[in-house]
């Protein structure tokens, strides 16, 4: 990056920083974040571990580790505060050093986040320093880059020149001043409030900082998804959550008004729409049917305070499904609206249109499919086409079916196909280009899928043949040249589970099957655990 006039030489790390690590009832984990935030270097002045009144021995285990390491303070908590708000408000009140960062108690800072972003904050001025965030799946151990786009460069500029931050609601891949937080009076909401980030980064966003960006990944979020108490992001299932998910995102809209920043308070009022309506409606049709009536009129509520403007400035899918739900008093249609909330987004058929113009359906004619008023300019990445799949393992085939609203490929139809089958947890992928046989709708493509070879692919580390999930991805290339990438949903009737011989592994299991917003995946299992499957599988067939 060039430097400019704001920019002073890169600094020697100092120990400036503090560490807030907050935990409650998480012996378990607290320990290693501790040590994580201990292990920075010399940028880390203190460590400030905050318990939240813990039933269980993380008291203890804080003490004991406070007691061989003198950066280490430990405040107790003697009434647990139903959040994470209060605990780090503690936390930055008692702390020296001039920036703080915060750290949860299952999670970890990797080696050398502190320093990255305190060299980044010291050379642009900046009062806010951000990095990369990884959410790391265990144990599986897949790890998912959390809005990487905001930080593939360095660089330093304030929110309203670049709005785009504000879908990073994350406090904890973040550095700030203390001085900063202290002269704009920012801090976290007290007592049980449920997604105290959205509140504390709007309040931050609202000052209007310089935010320094660095490319270095900084925290590492680990999402335990059979953990007994699952976490906030990951307790979805009751409406509740929901409920105060709206409740944190008003508020944020509300500090940015306050503020004075109408552009602010209008892109966060469109992210909603592009990142968190999206995020809900994929998981609706999975969703009990109390829990459906009572989301949709929460959501309708809201949406109804929205304004034509705001409405227009969201993406195309985010746009429609919020018409679909403002047109509609009741939950409808929702397996097609969780395709469309897909990412990338589909929208299946059937095609309907009123007066020349496509809606949603012939009896909402207030859910318009509007706003590509020419199909032609829009690139085909932003279209949401549909592409119908159904894999026939025996044969090796893969048939298609494509769907499209706008007629795109009826005049410039694919020639050839990328497919990517990639396993779940990130490690490999197999890749083939292979030509398209028929006329469209339809195309049928032979895909010489060698399951011994994917088995092999997937197997970590040398280790034993282990259940193994691939994601299916296709990229059709058009006659002109064109090209776009896409999931492909799965269609027909539940294939079957097919058993396989094989040399390296003796035998083979694989299954096609939807995931839950009906993107077409393969299951394998290989060796001998795909014998306990198949004989588990006789045995119950039997019963």
């Amino acid at each position: 990056m060039e430097a400019d006039d704001s920019e002073s030489p890169e600094p020697p790390a100092t120990p400036r920083v503090c560490v807030i690590v907050i935990g409650f009832d998480d012996a378990a984990h607290i320990g290693d974040a501790v040590r994580s935030a201990l292990a920075q270097g010399p940028a880390v002045a203190e460590v400030i571990a905050v318990d939240d009144a813990s039933t269980d021995g993380t008291g203890p285990l804080l003490d004991a580790l406070a007691a061989g390491e003198p950066r280490l303070r430990v405040i107790h908590r003697t009434v647990n505060s139903g959040g994470c708000g209060a605990p780090r408000n503690d936390g930055v009140r008692a702390a020296t050093a001039p920036y703080v960062m915060f750290l949860d108690s299952d999670d970890t800072l990797p080696e050398g986040a502190a320093q990255a972003l305190l060299r980044a904050a010291l050379r642009h001025r900046a009062p806010v320093a951000a990095g990369l965030c990884v959410r790391r799946e265990l144990p599986q151990g897949r790890e998912t880059r959390w809005q990487p786009g905001l930080y593939r460069r360095a660089g330093a500029r304030p929110p309203e020149e670049r709005p785009a931050l504000l879908h990073d609601t994350l406090c904890v891949n973040k550095l700030y001043s203390r001085a900063f937080l202290t002269e704009h009076a920012i801090a976290f909401p007290e007592g049980p409030f449920i997604y105290e980030d959205f509140v504390f980064t709007a309040r931050v966003l609202a000052a209007a900082p310089r935010i320094a960006t660095v490319p270095d990944t900084v925290y590492v979020w680990h999402v335990r998804r059979g953990a007994a108490a699952p976490s906030i992001s990951l307790d979805r299932e009751r409406v509740a959550n929901w409920q105060a998910r709206v409740r944190a995102h008003r508020r944020s809209v509300d500090v940015f008004r306050d503020a004075g920043s109408k552009p602010l308070a209008r892109a966060a009022r469109v992210k909603f729409l592009d990142h968190d309506l999206r995020m809900y409606v994929r998981e609706l049709p999975v969703r009990g049917l109390g829990y459906q009536h009572a989301w949709w009129r929460i959501t309708r509520g809201y949406l109804a305070t929205y304004e034509e403007a705001e409405l227009v400035a969201a993406r195309a899918p985010a746009r429609w499904i919020a018409r679909v739900i403002l047109a509609s008093e009741a939950p409808r249609d929702l397996a097609r609206l969780a395709q469309l909330a897909a990412r990338p987004a589909r929208l299946p058929p059937p095609y309907a249109e009123r007066g020349g113009d496509p809606v949603w359906a012939p009896d909402l004619p207030g859910a318009p499919l509007d706003g590509i008023t020419d199909p032609a300019a829009v690139p085909l990445a932003q279209l949401p086409v549909t592409v119908d799949a159904e894999l026939r393992l025996l044969r090796g085939e893969l048939r298609l079916s494509v769907h499209d609203l706008h007629g795109r490929l009826a005049a410039d139809p694919p020639r050839t196909l990328d497919v990517e089958l990639r396993h779940r947890n990130g490690t490999a992928a197999l890749r083939r280009t292979v030509p398209l046989t028929g006329g469209g709708p339809l195309w049928a493509v032979r895909l010489p899928l060698r399951l011994t070879r994917l088995a092999r692919l997937g197997i970590r580390d040398g280790a034993g043949a282990a259940p193994q999930l691939w994601d299916i991805r296709v990229r059709p290339h058009l006659a002109s040249g064109g090209s776009f990438r896409t999931s492909v949903r799965a269609t027909g009737r539940a294939p079957r589970r097919t058993a396989l011989p094989s040399r390296h592994f003796g035998l083979l299991l694989a299954r096609p099957y939807a995931t839950t917003t009906g993107s077409l995946a393969l299951r394998v299992a290989a060796g001998p655990r795909a014998l306990a499957t198949a004989a588990a599988g006789l045995l119950r067939g039997r019963a």
